[in-house]
């Protein structure tokens, strides 16, 4: 059951899979509840105390596997009308559970991009159990267990990154100690609970605390990205060849040298750099690939304490007026609180507008982007 639900969520959920760290999707659930036996006893008064702990890997939307430990507190011996001897220890029984979980609304409905408010999951697997026993009567007993459950998950907060869970699950003792029959799914040996739980999931690598969908280039930005390569590739190969040339002339190069250093020397003290953050159609998001073109303004603000940075943030005409304005705006602030809330740059030293629909390029679809130009004092 395990292998298939790993089989469909990684077919569900193989794009996000491509994008998501090995230390991302993990959370912990503190649990407690009540346990009682299935069948042949009255369920309200036999009912004792369990509590217990939930480590999760979230491989994808739709499936996981849990590490699932919990302990009934020895309030009540079911077996003592059956010449049972009561354990001497507060927790008398403990069972050690891998669980599948398939997460049913992802399964069924798709992953929405970020967890769902309600969501029911079921959770299937085999554990080991182990019961304690006073030292007169012999040794602990351990035996094979098997758990079949369902999570009624509420999630909660902006972030999602709180889940508070109902958890009603059957779990059978497949070889009970006292028994010498061979391992069996026998109602007369399983026991019902019932248990609430409270999960915190780990920040990942992606900021959030969900998996978050990757981002994707249409056709037109790809040819103008491989457009760009092969022109810098054409560049590149000029220079070799220009480079070729100024080594059969070792005096005029020298000379050259002596100029373009004074010239950069000059540039050093002048030039102020211009940068351009560019943005994926209708995003006002700064991609990673963007990151480096705002480290390097943040860079120049913190060693040139008098300069100041305007940001103008520009839109591609698709779309009307007013939401293209929108993105604008959008695009200029976005690049303005990385500067401030990453590199600590003073915000009295930023100015963020956005200009509508940008004509700095002639291809249009290139003029999704902020240009910060350093102004100095």
């Amino acid at each position: 059951m395990i292998a298939i639900f790993l089989g469909v969520g990684y077919a569900h959920g193989q794009e996000l899979m491509e994008t998501s760290n090995f230390g991302d999707n993990w959370s912990l659930t503190l649990k407690g509840g009540g346990v009682a036996p299935f069948q042949n006893y009255s369920v309200i008064r036999n009912t004792r105390g369990l509590v217990g702990l939930e480590l999760r890997k979230q491989i994808t939307p739709a499936f996981g596997l849990t590490l699932d430990y919990s302990g009934a507190v020895n309030s009540s011996s079911w077996n003592l009308k059956q010449g049972g001897v009561k354990s001497p220890n507060v927790i008398d029984a403990t069972n050690l559970a891998l669980l599948g979980v398939a997460n049913l609304n992802n399964l069924f409905a798709g992953y929405a991009g970020k967890p769902r408010v309600f969501e029911i999951e079921t959770a299937v697997g085999m554990g080991w159990g182990h019961y304690f026993l006073p030292k007169k009567v012999g040794e602990d007993g351990n035996g094979l267990t098997a758990k079949a459950g369902l999570n009624l998950n509420f999630n909660l907060g902006l972030a999602k990154a709180w889940t508070l869970g109902l958890k009603p699950a059957v779990v059978w003792n497949l070889s009970e100690p006292s028994s010498q029959s061979t391992n069996s799914f026998n109602a007369d040996r399983a026991t019902l609970e019932l248990t609430a739980g409270i999960t915190y999931h780990f920040r990942n690598s992606n900021g959030t605390h969900s998996f978050k969908f990757g981002e994707r280039l249409d056709e037109a930005e790809i040819d103008a990205l491989n457009s760009k390569i092969n022109d810098l590739r054409y560049q590149l190969a000029q220079a070799r060849r220009d480079l070729d040339d100024c080594k059969s002339r070792p005096a005029e190069v020298k000379e050259v040298v002596k100029e373009v250093v004074k010239e950069v020397q000059v540039q050093k003290k002048s030039d102020v750099p211009e940068t351009i953050i560019t943005f994926n159609q209708g995003s006002s998001v700064v991609s990673k690939a963007q990151y480096p073109n705002v480290q390097r303004v943040a860079t120049y603000l913190k060693n040139n304490a008098n300069a100041r940075v305007r940001i103008l943030g520009y839109a591609s005409p698709e779309g009307s007026k007013e939401i293209n304005e929108r993105i604008a705006t959008a695009r200029a602030n976005a690049v303005k609180d990385m500067l401030v809330r990453i590199y600590h740059i003073s915000a009295d030293r930023i100015d963020a507008c956005g200009q509508g629909v940008g004509d700095v390029f002639e291809e249009p679809d290139w003029n999704r982007v902020s240009i910060c130009e350093i102004e100095k004092k």
